[in-house]
């Protein structure tokens, strides 16, 4: 009994690091796009998704808040910075997580939100985007980081790190 209860702990070490992961990722696109209608209500960059500076700078503040608080979650709830990739159950763990925890969002952005204009339009297709980028470069990058890992190449401490910048990075791709 005292077996299943600390393997039910370690999988959900396991799933809040992935979700970790994942609101990361999110709160750091959402803030990177606040941050570009910012630009976009001075006219530094050209508008597309604004018709007025105010309405830019009031989805600036909100989207900047939110992804504020989107990016403190992970921070002070789930308190896990680390991927554990060393074994081959370790990484099929991870890839199931990332999965299930993709999926769940890609519902969530699909269905449960109805953009009622532009932004919000833009907001779910940023959410999309990082849920596609779970199912397809994310695993593969798990597959690259254990098998680095397993061969010594590189510390299992980055790999926390650098799964979240190519999980940032990669979701670019599907914008």
């Amino acid at each position: 009994m005292n077996n299943q209860i600390s393997g039910i702990s370690l999988e959900k070490k396991y799933f809040l690091s992935i979700i970790g992961l994942y609101l990361f990722s999110l709160g750091s696109v959402i803030s990177g796009y606040s941050i570009y209608i910012f630009l976009e209500s001075f006219g530094i960059v050209e508008k597309s998704v604004i018709t007025w500076n105010g309405q830019g700078l009031f989805w600036f503040v909100l989207l900047f808040c939110f992804s504020l608080f989107i990016l403190f979650i992970p921070v002070e709830f789930f308190n896990t910075f680390k991927l554990h990739i060393s074994t081959f159950k370790d990484l099929i763990l991870n890839v199931v997580f990332v999965i299930i925890v993709s999926l769940t969002f890609l519902i969530f952005f699909q269905f449960a939100l109805n953009p009622e204009n532009l932004i919000l339009f833009d907001v779910i297709e940023i959410g999309k985007a990082l849920s596609f980028s779970g199912f397809i470069s994310v695993p593969l990058v798990l597959f690259i980081f254990h098998n680095l890992v397993r061969n010594s190449l590189i510390n299992e401490n980055l790999g926390y790190s650098l799964t979240l910048i190519i999980w940032i990075l990669t979701s670019q791709i599907f914008l």
